[in-house]
């Protein structure tokens, strides 16, 4: 089989980290966008928010929603650096993110060891 463009690994990516979300917190964020800079890779998540931390918003427990949140986070990373690993082929050397409970999006910068394997690599922007 022919390597994948990357487009295509975006794309899977973007699918898979989705569906890891629904399966996980109930719900799909409505927009999952997957981007390679060189080594590195952008995530970002929009209504990442689970109906149970806006709920907790709401109630003025603004505490309790974040720390809900840093726990959901400690339990989904691993997960989503499994998927990009297996996806990518390639090892992730660190996973950084952060959700906004006031805005519903989430960002994740992810840095593999090596890019990934790709028909078109000169698609990808450089860093440097």
């Amino acid at each position: 089989m022919s390597e994948p463009t990357i487009g295509q690994l975006e794309r899977e990516l973007s699918q898979r980290i989705g569906t890891l979300y629904h399966a996980l917190l109930g719900q799909r964020p409505s927009r999952v966008i997957c981007h390679f800079f060189d080594t590195q890779l952008a995530i970002t998540f929009e209504n990442s928010v689970t109906l149970a931390e806006q709920t907790l918003m709401q109630a003025g427990k603004d505490n309790l929603a974040e720390k809900v949140r840093l726990d959901l986070d400690r339990i989904i990373k691993p997960q989503i650096k499994q998927i990009i690993e297996e996806i990518t082929e390639k090892p992730v050397l660190e996973l950084i993110g952060y959700t906004s409970l006031t805005s519903g999006r989430t960002a994740m910068i992810i840095i593999l060891e090596q890019l990934p394997q790709v028909r078109n690599p000169g698609a990808i922007p450089k860093t440097s």
